[in-house]
């Protein structure tokens, strides 16, 4: 369905406007009964989980191992870490 209104209208019930847009419907916003602008809804994209699987990994043991005790510490909240700090 299409409905057309002027812009006093539109800007008056603009929210309820975009609500018909977003259930399908068309609205055209027109000056001196000229239509000028069309309101539809664009199109919604569904989320899809898990889109960065495979795109990244953990270090191996070994890797975790050869790290810096001071990095490492960063990860792991129960490793104690000596610094010469004072």
């Amino acid at each position: 369905m299409t409905t057309q209104v002027n812009i006093h209208e539109a800007k008056t019930h603009l929210s309820r406007l975009v609500d018909q847009a977003e259930h399908g419907e068309t609205v055209i916003i027109a000056r001196a009964g000229k239509p000028v602008v069309q309101i539809t809804a664009l199109p919604h994209s569904k989320v899809r989980l898990g889109g960065l699987r495979g795109m990244f990994s953990l270090p191996s043991d070994d890797e975790w191992e050869a790290m810096d005790e001071e990095i490492r510490g960063m990860f792991d909240p129960e490793l104690e870490i000596q610094t010469n700090r004072d």
